[in-house]
């Protein structure tokens, strides 16, 4: 069948994750009704990247053919996407691994939350909403703010009060309204429940299905940053879970596409000793997560997740791509944080620092051999973080 490369999205549909029902894509009622996550489809058949890829877009929106706005009057942007695929030379000598660091603290509102609200608000806006609400441990409140700010939509978070001060005052000089609420972000999300804002569109993880899709376009940066190889192993932190499964979802896109070969890399999952539900499941090999119970303070707030919509997808990557996952300690985190800005000049988040940690981990246990090429994922900036210090 013809390729019809002269269309600006090959999006076509939406399907339920489990039980692989048809959705219309252009119901937004019907987004955040369903029991599991929706996944954006499209129509991809074999075709090299340059058909696809423009060069001339320096942002993650040179994937926008495999991207879901339909329109690009709507398209929200503030230059999000291709950040660094950076060398850690100086590490990867010591511990004998060829290793890379992918960036996301280079994003707009320094975290990777910036591309996965960018798709949001910019689908949004296409569908008409006005309002939108999101329950957030720090990094997606701002990102959600900052572009319905862009995009001219009433803007409604709510945070845990222990959350850092930096992140709700970036909501506020963004023109949200921030509510705070004794607990986590679970708690938060049974509060908007609760509170029942109406005409407001709840832009959960999950709940709706276009985060998902910019998150993705950090596995094609991956991928195009390693000349359409895929590395051996990816390691990434893991709250909510979406940007894991978005990248898995690149990689599956990218091989239907004929990108990238079958080999696909083992993901690994980290959590925090102070919650970690996945892990949990992942070690007595179950297919769903239950909600972790009493979940304590962590200087990795974006970690501090006790129950993930996407469980049953994100457990059932980790195997399908005999993958693992484990947790670190608060005292690992800081030390994790020393090392690497002391060694490779890089201050990671306490959610990056805590990946660090894991692959050496891995690597002591013999899990990550020493001819493998290993991407680590540093999701966003440290610096709103520095009060947890």
């Amino acid at each position: 069948m013809e390729v019809l490369t002269d269309t600006k999205t090959f999006y076509t549909h939406l399907v339920c994750s489990k039980h692989g029902d048809v959705y219309d894509k252009n119901k937004l009622q019907t987004f955040s009704k369903g029991k599991k996550p929706l996944i954006a489809k499209y129509y991809l058949e074999e075709h090299p990247p340059s058909e696809i890829i423009d060069s001339t877009e320096n942002s993650m929106w040179r994937y926008r053919k495999v991207l879901p706005v339909e329109n690009d009057e709507n398209i929200v942007t503030l230059g999000e996407g291709m950040t660094p695929l950076i060398s850690l030379a100086i590490l990867a000598k010591e511990y004998g691994v060829a290793l890379s660091l992918k960036d996301e603290s280079y994003n707009p509102t320094g975290s990777f939350k910036a591309r996965g609200l960018a798709m949001a608000i910019s689908k949004a806006k296409e569908l008409g909403v006005k309002a939108c609400v999101i329950p957030t441990a720090g990094n997606a409140g701002g990102a959600m703010s900052a572009y319905c700010a862009k995009a001219g939509l009433d803007a409604y978070v709510y945070m845990p009060k222990k959350t850092p001060k930096t992140f709700a005052k970036e909501c506020e000089f963004f023109g949200a309204k921030v509510t705070y609420v004794n607990g986590n972000i679970g708690d938060c999300a049974a509060q908007i429940k609760k509170d029942n804002l109406p005409n407001c569109f709840d832009i959960s993880t999950l709940k709706e299905p276009f985060r998902i899709e910019g998150k993705k376009t950090m596995g094609y940066e991956i991928a195009e940053q390693m000349n359409w190889e895929t590395p051996d192993v990816v390691i990434y932190p893991t709250g909510g879970g979406t940007g894991l499964i978005g990248i898995w979802k690149a990689f599956q896109e990218m091989q239907q596409m004929g990108w990238v070969g079958k080999k696909m890399p083992r993901m690994v999952v980290v959590q925090t000793t102070a919650c970690y539900p996945i892990v949990k499941a992942f070690q007595e090999g179950a297919t769903q997560a239950s909600t972790f119970p009493n979940p304590a303070v962590t200087r990795a707030n974006g970690l501090r997740v006790p129950s993930a919509f996407g469980d049953e997808i994100l457990l059932d990557i980790l195997y399908k791509s005999n993958g693992n996952a484990l947790t670190v300690s608060e005292e690992e985190i800081l030390e994790g944080t020393k090392e690497m800005a002391q060694k490779e000049g890089v201050l990671l988040a306490p959610e990056g620092a805590a990946v660090w940690m894991a692959f050496k981990k891995l690597l002591k246990d013999q899990w990550i051999a020493p001819d493998e090429k290993v991407v680590l994922l540093n999701t966003g900036t440290i610096y709103k973080y520095m009060e947890n210090y």
